[in-house]
């Protein structure tokens, strides 16, 4: 693809946006703003959908919704939420018809100049780059956050163009669904946590899946940067063979700034920086994310003490491992963004005391006998619930004690009936939220919810 599109040229072009979710009414507000001819098409019609298209038809944009129709085609070209998935149809078609075919992230990026950070990988990415947007809070740097953790970069662009002293870089969590449209995309610092198998349900397998990952690099300069998980061996590979600026981070070995042991982390003079019990976001994943903003904080000349500051005071995000409140000695988790199984062995690993797991949603295609080494540790019983529930069940109910149940809530109760004083019930599904909530938000909020009603009924 080789199409330009700027400030100037973009004023009457004829765009079709595909999606409308988040990302996509937010490229058709950004496009509406500067003055192209806006049609918007989305296949589905509940209640968010209906919202947002009330909202564009009010700004005089054309939506279309419970259909692609032929009218999708009379366009300059496209701009794709990363929701809709690569190989439909009306894609297939657009591509036949030589329609350029760009994502929300790429057709955003075009209309800022403001230097961009990447962070990507399967896990750890919202953590990451809440921390880096702490650290980089300073006198000099002024950080924008947004992306993949609920806020589109379009957004965040209209809000630039109507005010550019809003900041003066941007710091983006960035998906896969959100790489397969990039084009001419570009990220001073690209940051990559880890991969591991997810979103197989899209992408066809993991070496497909580690491409996708690496064209968040393709149009790297002399004088960007990589930074990458040395102790993930699928990124350390990945990168032998480019010729570009790498800077590992570990929490295994010494690199460029840091070294860590079991009680401290070292800077490059292997002088004592930061004690690990002073760090209230516990577990070896979230260590990874701060050895990891930190690097990219270094590498933007960051005072240390802010850094420091950052490390030690940072308490996590919601819906991460995050404690929704103690009942009767059981402590109640909500790490509904675990979406796949890796953030499942991640989340279970990060406890000492008897876990009650609750697991399911919508299937992403993983296999979920490979927790099965990692329950043996210390879960006393998995509650399957969701879509998934019985694939959970036929996949790994033989060796671990497991009950079935529908929903969310018949699997909160369930877990309250079996928790005893000391447990730990974590609802960490390692799927998707999409059979019974819009996203993992809606879902997290449910289960604490749900928790806080236990609770009001242990109170009276």
């Amino acid at each position: 693809m080789d199409f330009n599109i700027n400030r100037k040229n973009i004023i009457g072009q004829k765009i079709t946006v595909i999606g409308l979710k988040k990302s996509g009414y937010a490229a058709a507000v950004l496009g509406h703003e500067l003055g192209a001819n806006i049609f918007v098409s989305e296949i589905n019609n509940d209640t968010e959908i209906i919202s947002n298209k009330n909202n564009l038809i009010k700004k005089g944009i054309r939506v279309e919704t419970g259909k692609h129709s032929d009218l999708v085609y009379d366009a300059d070209f496209w701009v794709i939420s990363p929701g809709v998935a690569k190989d439909i149809d009306i894609i297939n078609q657009a591509s036949k018809l030589e329609i350029p075919i760009i994502g929300e992230i790429e057709f955003a990026s075009r209309f800022t100049n403001l230097p961009i950070i990447a962070v990507t990988g399967s896990n750890g990415k919202s953590t990451t780059v809440n921390i880096l947007y702490s650290m980089l809070k300073t006198d000099e740097l002024k950080p924008i956050l947004a992306g993949n953790i609920g806020i589109p970069f379009s957004e965040k662009v209209v809000e630039e163009i109507k005010n550019p002293d809003i900041g003066n870089i941007y710091i983006l969590e960035i998906s896969s669904f959100q790489l397969e449209f990039i084009d001419q995309f570009r990220a001073i610092i690209c940051v990559y946590l880890n991969i591991s198998p997810d979103h197989l349900d899209r992408h066809k397998n993991m070496d497909e899946y580690k491409e996708i990952k690496l064209k968040m690099i393709k149009n790297h300069k002399s004088n960007d940067t990589v930074v990458y998980n040395a102790d993930d061996s699928i990124i350390s590979l990945a990168f032998n063979n480019y010729k570009i600026n790498k800077v590992p981070f570990s929490i295994s070995n010494k690199t460029q700034f840091f070294s860590v042991n079991e009680t401290k982390i070292y800077n490059k003079n292997n002088k004592p920086y930061v004690l690990i019990d002073n760090i209230q976001l516990k577990g070896k994943h979230n260590l990874s994310n701060l050895i990891a903003a930190a690097t990219v904080s270094k590498l933007m000349k960051v005072d240390d003490k802010i850094i420091k500051r950052t490390m030690e005071n940072f308490n996590g995000i919601d819906h991460r491992l995050q404690t929704v409140r103690e009942i009767n000695e059981v402590i109640y988790i909500n790490d509904s963004k675990a979406t796949n199984i890796h953030s499942v062995i991640v989340a279970i690993n990060s406890f000492e005391k008897p876990i009650i797991l609750l697991l399911g949603g919508k299937n992403k295609n993983s296999d979920f006998r490979l927790l099965l080494p990692h329950t043996k540790r210390h879960v006393k019983h998995i509650v399957s619930y969701g879509e998934a529930g019985g694939e959970i069940a036929t996949a790994i109910g033989d060796a671990v004690r497991l009950n079935r149940v529908s929903s969310l809530s018949q699997a909160v109760a369930s877990a309250h009936n079996l928790a005893s004083p000391g447990d730990i019930v974590l609802m960490s599904p390692g799927c998707a939220s999409f059979d019974e909530f819009k996203n993992f938000e809606e879902r997290g909020k449910k289960f604490t919810g749900l928790v806080n009603d236990l609770a009001g009924v242990v109170c009276d």
